[in-house]
């Protein structure tokens, strides 16, 4: 049966307790890549799509590292989808893709939900990649799409309160989010 969104939001905070710092840390890093990118006039889009989608996937694993109840906890993970750079690269490059295609088509929102656990997939399953690890999301979140959309909805209370941080509360709400997941 599947856990209340109170549970996962519980089972999150108590992951995190004592790594709150570390994680803020981190989604300050990944914020700071992904944002310093996409700022560069004419080629901050291929520098997001390039190095900001392998730290994308790294945020995710580090978090997962942190549900999983790892004591130490290395922010050096953030970059661990350079290590496996072309088979990290070509499946959220494909997932971006096909979240953009679909929403020409129906609301890409459902599709990204459909893919939303490709970077624990491609974490744990390390022979799958592009279309494997996708289509594997899409079976796991087959009926469970709306679940984690309530689970996301849930935390709009706190995004509201994080705008009147000036954002910067975003890198606390952010690891609680990801953690949740």
């Amino acid at each position: 049966m599947l856990k209340q969104n109170s549970e996962l939001r519980a089972q999150a905070r108590e992951a995190l307790r004592g790594k709150w710092p570390m994680a803020a840390v981190a989604a300050l890093i990944y914020s700071a890549i992904a944002g310093g990118l996409s700022s560069i006039p004419f080629i901050g889009w291929i520098g997001s799509l390039l190095v900001g989608l392998p730290v994308a996937y790294g945020f995710a694993i580090l978090m997962l590292a942190v549900f999983r109840g790892a004591e130490e906890v290395d922010l050096g993970v953030l970059f661990a989808g350079f290590q496996e750079y072309s088979r990290i690269l070509t499946t959220k490059l494909l997932q971006a893709v096909y979240t953009f295609l679909w929403s020409w088509l129906i609301p890409g929102i459902i599709k990204h939900y459909s893919y939303a656990m490709t970077d624990y997939i491609l974490k744990d399953e390390s022979e799958l990649c592009n279309n494997a690890a996708i289509e594997r999301s899409m079976a796991m979140m087959e009926g469970n799409k709306m679940k984690l959309f309530l689970l996301d909805l849930s935390f709009i209370g706190w995004a509201i309160l994080c705008l009147f941080t000036f954002g910067i509360g975003f890198f606390v709400l952010q690891p609680y989010m990801q953690v949740s997941h």
